[in-house]
């Protein structure tokens, strides 16, 4: 409709001067200022999306029920998305979509948070939430917290350990299990090199070492090593710590005290061949034990990684995901309610509790790890959270980044390089990324 006279100037400055205002009223605790109010009575549906197992998904499909059922007004819809996750989460958010919620992996939330498809969480923590801040252990947040700003939330976490075949290192004539060293002081390099040799000495696989920053990084810590300095520059290749962690790992897979997870035939991973005791020690998180406590005569246990400091425990990688907030989702209070229930205390027991494959992020829930006393020292998890690290904002943060060091790292163990020759390599690549990609933004 036109309207047929012209509005009085000062009545048409005090109307511009509204819009802005109106807007950051719709815009309910950092969205996309298109907050929609739900109508009387009308429930609200919304929908939310992960990764996972089936047994994942299952527990996933209970929390969402149970959510519904306590939350009458509104009804949330798990979509899982098994395969090419970030691919698919990415063409939604572009194609607008996406999920209210969903997870995040740890590379990839750096590039929602750059290109400002997620919503920022801090205002919403520091409200009315099931979740605080300072309740998740500090070291977990990695790439989802910038400038002191919060963009996702660890939906749990998988702090990397070593696990071990407790009958093969005893027929190898282990005497005295890792555990029991730890616990003295005295799981170091050398006490692990000299269980490798008499599991190799035995006919049997020492340790499957994956291609994975959390397998090379916890050993370079170990060590006290140094990854990244403080302006994010790539220095594995120049701290003599880091090289000598490096070197610990080149000499015993030259001396065949452990295999690169590369090198095993097609379709036998170290899990498959610890469960048919062909090898002593493999590195992953909890989620081996639904697996493995399936197999009734394998008798298994954990430890954390060990040192070369004089330490009894260092700083381990840790896997970690985060739930994230979709900025055009129409009801921002009722999705971020959802997801600080998922990430809560409670939501967390809910979903690990009964033989889950994490371990929680947050203060108050450890006892899902401990029940039932499996392994035996399950307590290990805990300790190596508690000390643990995330994916350095410093390498997620640039696209491609990981990529180009395990694959440098793999053509070092398949081809049978030179290390000083792979890691001055790898600096140059590195830094050449990290530069390419701070001058492209």
């Amino acid at each position: 409709m036109k309207l047929k006279a012209k509005l009085p100037l000062a009545l048409l400055m005090t109307t511009m001067a509204l819009v802005p205002l109106m807007q950051a009223c719709s815009n309910d605790g950092g969205g996309s200022g298109k907050a929609a109010a739900p109508k009387a009575g009308e429930k609200i549906k919304l929908k939310w999306s992960t990764w996972g197992n089936p047994g994942e998904l299952g527990r996933f499909q209970e929390f969402t029920k149970d959510y519904n059922s306590k939350h009458p007004n509104v009804e949330f819809e798990l979509i899982p998305i098994p395969s090419d996750y970030e691919q698919k989460i990415l063409t939604q958010l572009s194609g607008g979509t996406a999920p209210d919620v969903f997870y995040s992996g740890d590379s990839t939330i750096s590039k929602l948070i750059e290109n400002q498809t997620v919503s920022e969480l801090t205002p919403y923590l520091k409200g009315d939430s099931k979740i605080k801040e300072e309740n998740v252990f500090k070291g977990l947040w990695g790439a989802a917290r910038k400038n002191e700003k919060v963009y996702g939330i660890p939906v749990d976490c998988n702090p990397v350990v070593l696990w071990y075949n407790k009958k093969l290192l005893q027929d190898a004539g282990v005497s005295v299990m890792p555990a029991d060293l730890y616990e003295k002081g005295e799981w170091n390099w050398n006490t692990f090199k000299g269980m490798l040799e008499k599991l190799r000495a035995n006919g049997k696989h020492g340790f499957v070492l994956e291609n994975s920053w959390l397998r090379y990084y916890s050993f370079v810590t170990a060590n006290g090593g140094t990854l990244y300095n403080d302006k994010g520059e790539f220095v594995q290749d120049k701290d003599p710590k880091t090289v000598e962690a490096y070197k610990f790992l080149y000499d015993n897979v030259q001396n065949k005290n452990m295999t690169f997870a590369g090198t095993l035939p097609k379709g036998q991973g170290g899990d498959a061949m610890f469960m048919s005791n062909q090898v002593g020690f493999v590195s992953a998180g909890r989620w081996y034990l639904p697996i493995f406590k399936q197999s009734k005569d394998l008798q298994f246990d954990i430890v954390p990684f060990p040192t070369n400091t004089g330490k009894k425990i260092e700083p381990a990688g840790v896997a970690t995901a985060y739930m994230v907030l979709n900025k055009n989702t129409k009801y921002p209070k009722e999705a971020y309610q959802f997801l600080s229930e998922f990430v809560s205390k409670e939501g967390q027991i809910f979903r690990l509790q009964g033989g889950g494959n994490a371990v929680p992020s947050v203060e108050g829930a450890d006892q899902v790890v401990l029940e039932g006393n499996l392994p035996e020292h399950a307590k290990y998890f805990l300790d190596v959270r508690s000390n643990g690290y995330a994916l350095t904002p410093f390498e997620a943060g640039v696209p491609g980044l990981s990529k180009v060091i395990t694959d440098e790292m793999e053509a070092l163990w398949l081809k049978d390089g030179k290390l000083d020759e792979t890691l001055k390599t790898l600096g140059v690549k590195a830094n050449q990324k990290i530069a390419e990609y701070k001058a492209g933004k």
